[in-house]
């Protein structure tokens, strides 16, 4: 079974599914919340998988680990989620190896977000392996890999325009607001959920249309609290959501939870409503969107807007793809260099036992006494040999060459 030492990338998988052939709905019974992703990393150890984390996002559930084949991760997720196996094998795709390796730096740098440039995901990546470290999931290989990813990342947006302008998903929320809504100042607005979306969201509100008549509502109440602090703006109970869902006539929903928030039940009868649900799963229960007063707007139909800003960022793709070619291949030499090491300690420990041996010590008195001396050869012995390793993989002549060069220098 594999384990925590397994290097071989053959072996690493990333299977998932996103966007381009599910919809939100879809989407949202493989979405994962803490509680499912503390049970899929427990339930890996139980079958012998130790290095994975899982990325779930508005836009994806993806699964990257070292696993005896593909199935096993497609196992452990749909084992945890609402979805069925079928489904998601159906929608789904794999990668392994290399080519797994480049898709998880594609989604680092934003090229496969709904948004492309969308730099959201790179938080998103930071919590999924951070979370995945917390239950000894992450081992050398794959923190190694989430750090290039993040370094890359961080050199595509300081070096390129791929995340100019600003264009995500809260964003093109309040895009559409501003399109489809005429005199925002006198409306009132509910925000329930103030997570990352949710503030992001918020500040856009207040930023971009100067909305003023903002009521924040979190389940966790300290957190609206300090929000409505920061910029100014009301908050209220949960236990008065009702009242302020009669009240507004905008309603922003970004909450985490696996049942609906709201129901359509909540909405008949309560005068038009926009109502734009930024949650996966869809936390507005769907049949809201039958009802004749309300207008209901998932993720998906927020991603569709389109402006000059993405135009420029897809300008800068072959940019962004060079940076990613460059990180790659540093990370790929990483890899194979890791590979050698089982032999460099090897040889270090021959040359060590060497060191000691009598015959060696008469030939080397004088050198042999100085031992910073005989670290400094071992140590250029073994560079040498490193360097020879990377650029062939003849790990037994390397070996008896090292030990013979040790052997004449002294």
């Amino acid at each position: 079974m594999p384990s925590a030492n397994i290097i071989d990338i053959a072996h690493f998988f990333v299977v998932g599914i996103n966007y381009k052939k599910t919809d939100a709905a879809i989407r949202g019974q493989f979405a994962i919340n803490n509680d499912q992703y503390a049970e899929i990393l427990t339930n890996a150890k139980t079958i012998g998988l130790h290095e994975l984390f899982i990325l779930s996002t508005c836009n994806r559930t993806e699964v990257y680990g070292f696993a005896n084949n593909v199935g096993q991760l497609i196992h452990l997720l749909c084992a945890s989620t609402q979805g069925d196996r079928e489904t998601f094998e159906e929608l789904a795709y794999s990668k392994n190896g290399q080519e797994a390796i480049l898709h998880l730096f594609h989604v680092g740098a934003g090229l496969d977000s709904q948004i492309l440039g969308d730099y959201e995901i790179v938080g998103q990546i930071k919590q999924a392996s951070k979370f995945a470290k917390q239950y000894q999931c992450i081992g050398a290989f794959m923190e190694r890999l989430v750090n290039a990813v993040l370094q890359s990342s961080k050199m595509i947006k300081n070096q390129t325009a791929l995340s100019g302008g600003t264009v995500s998903v809260s964003f093109s929320a309040v895009q559409f607001i501003r399109r489809k809504v005429k005199r925002i100042s006198g409306k009132k607005i509910l925000l329930l959920g103030v997570g990352k979306i949710g503030r992001n969201t918020c500040k856009n509100l207040v930023d971009y249309l100067q909305a003023k008549h903002i009521t924040l509502i979190n389940r966790t109440e300290d957190k609206a609290i300090q929000l409505a602090g920061e910029l100014g703006l009301k908050y209220a109970p949960v236990s008065e959501l009702q009242q302020y869902i009669r009240e507004s006539d905008i309603i922003f929903v970004a909450t985490n939870s696996i049942e609906p928030a709201i129901l359509a039940s909540e909405l008949e009868n309560q005068g038009e409503k926009l109502i734009i649900d930024l949650s996966i799963p869809c936390n507005v229960e769907q049949t809201a969107a039958l009802l004749p007063n309300i207008t209901l707007v998932n993720v998906d139909e927020l991603s569709k807007l389109k402006d000059e800003t993405l135009q420029k960022r897809k300008a800068e793709i072959p940019a962004v793809k060079a940076i990613i070619n460059e990180q790659l291949v540093e990370f790929m030499q990483w890899h194979h260099m890791r590979k050698h090491v089982p032999v460099l300690k090897a040889v270090k420990l021959k040359l060590q036992e060497i060191h000691t041996d009598p015959v060696y010590l008469e030939r080397f008195y004088s050198v042999s006494l100085n031992n910073a001396n005989h670290h400094h050869n071992i140590q250029k012995v073994l560079n040498g040999m490193a360097v020879k390793m990377r650029r062939q993989n003849q790990y037994g002549c390397y070996y008896i060459e090292a030990i013979n060069e040790f052997l004449t220098t002294g």
